[in-house]
């Protein structure tokens, strides 16, 4: 049966606009209708996010009164979080068991956020003279924020707490893939006290996002997303001066060195490149490979990817769901048939996996290991968003850091080895935003996120978020008895 889901109360919705029905992945079925909005709806939700700003009270609301009410929205949201858990994982196709272990962190960005604004200390700066000068920190108006489909309610709560921290009003617009719990998620912070208008939820698709990078009235714009979107959102927000942080595309290299057991290496492998079916931007995607520990590594991890339960992301057992859809099925299949053309081995999976006749319908992958690949070759530099692990062989040090180096992107890296000096080494020479030792996919709160080259500018998360949600005002305030005459018959000397 398919339900019709409101946009929230604080959706816009536009008379005229459509609907688009919202696909279960796992099935290939209609599980929900939402609006379909367009520019008049974004113009809609950014009137709306003016008007509270400018005559609401959250702005105004005082510091204490804000962080308080971050904490009870995080409370809301620990205490409806198997609603949430349930609802994500059937729209956009993850385990159950992985996304209950990912949401359950959502609180922890509300909480860290208002503990910033609780804590926050701004500047007196020294100067010469009977002056005191000082720093006033103040929101930027109406942000949006723009997900996308792989983690829509994570990272939409690391923009968002800090942006209604600093006293800002939001429009998000979600992936039109993933909406669900972003309406949800609407809806809590509503019940929990967030003032009518402050936050806005657009579905729609990219004509919502592109009215919304471009809208006057927009003071920052946050994105994650792909690397031709992020372009198009810095250049709307540069005609008009506004901010943009943009997290896009990677290409992970994770670098194996030959000390590390190559069994615990395909483990780390395994959770770096299949977790979330390969649908991350920092999923490992390129193993290099000392060669005196290759031949196992990748017999190994061939046989880790062989034996994960891939299926119905609802049953606690499963450990990988569907792609997100069938279009991307079908990119996905199509890089994987570039490696055996250019001269790569599938070593494991590469194709669809027989499952029951109820999951026929969606949009299933094996999880595929492509070995003896090469840096020239498509799979070691297109981002593939799937589950595919290719592994290229190295010699030395110097080789390794110059072929992790060898793409366009800088997201994320990840460097294995049991030599302490060598691992920080390494890490310092990759060019990435982030570069995790022996681990991967790690995150917190306060962890600022992004990456250099084409996988984006700025950060998401960390004080560097939470400032860049607010501008500074600097006050000069002369202390003097006396005044200043510059035009009379005293000696000046300083013009100020």
């Amino acid at each position: 049966m398919t339900d019709t889901i409101a946009a929230s109360a604080d959706a816009s919705s536009t008379p005229d606009a459509t609907t688009r029905e919202i696909i279960d992945p796992a099935t290939g079925a209609v599980i929900a209708t939402v609006p379909e909005e367009g520019a008049d709806g974004v113009d809609a939700a950014v009137a709306k996010a003016r008007a509270a700003f400018e005559g609401g009270p959250w702005p105004a609301l005082p510091r204490s009164a804000r962080a308080r009410l971050l904490l009870r929205i995080a409370d809301a949201i620990e205490n409806d979080s198997e609603r949430l858990y349930t609802l994500e994982a059937h729209n956009n196709g993850r385990p159950i068991t992985e996304t209950r272990a990912q949401l359950s962190r959502v609180p922890e960005w509300f909480r860290y956020n208002a503990g910033l604004l609780a804590a926050q200390r701004l500047a007196v700066l020294p100067g010469d003279g009977p002056y005191l000068t000082y720093q006033q920190r103040l929101p930027l108006g109406v942000c949006g924020i723009i997900t996308p489909f792989n983690h829509p309610l994570l990272i939409l709560a690391r923009s968002l707490s800090a942006a209604l921290a600093n006293g800002n009003t939001v429009v998000v617009k979600p992936s039109e893939m993933t909406p669900l719990t972003t309406l949800a998620l609407a809806e809590i912070l509503a019940d929990a006290g967030l003032p009518d208008g402050v936050l806005n939820v657009v579905t729609g698709g990219r004509p919502a996002g592109e009215r919304l990078t471009r809208h006057p009235d927009v003071a920052k714009i946050t994105l994650t997303g792909g690397t031709e979107a992020g372009r198009a959102a810095a250049l709307a927000t540069a005609a008009r001066f506004a901010r943009v942080t943009a997290e896009l595309g990677g290409k992970t290299p994770v670098v194996m060195f030959d000390d590390v057991d190559p069994g615990i290496a395909a483990e780390g492998a395994a959770f770096a490149a299949f977790v979330a079916a390969g649908q991350s931007c920092v999923a490992g995607s390129r193993f290099l490979v000392q060669r005196g520990i290759y031949e196992p590594f990748v017999d190994a991890l061939a046989a880790r990817a062989r034996a994960i339960r891939v299926g119905d992301p609802s049953l606690p057992e499963t450990q990988m769901g569907p792609l997100i859809s069938a279009r991307q099925r079908d990119k996905v299949l199509g890089l994987i048939e570039t490696g055996p053309a250019e001269g790569a081995r599938i070593a494991a999976g590469g194709g669809v996996p027989e499952l029951s006749e109820r999951l026929r319908g969606g949009y299933f992958l094996e999880p595929t290991v492509i070995a003896d690949a090469t840096m020239e070759m498509t799979v070691a530099q297109e981002e593939i968003f799937g589950p595919v692990a290719v592994v290229i062989p190295f010699d030395t040090e110097a080789d390794a850091v110059a072929m992790a180096n060898e793409n366009r992107y800088g997201l994320g890296a990840g460097v294995w080895t049991t030599d302490v000096a060598r691992a920080h080494r390494v890490a310092a020479n990759i060019v990435a935003g982030m570069v995790w030792i022996n681990d991967h996919h790690r995150l917190e709160p306060s962890l600022p996120w992004g990456g250099v080259k084409k996988s984006g500018t700025g950060k998401d998360a960390g004080t560097e978020s939470f400032d860049d949600f607010s501008w500074i005002k600097s006050i000069v305030v002369r202390t003097a008895a006396d005044h200043v005459d510059w035009y009379g018959d005293a000696d000046q000397r300083r013009l100020n």
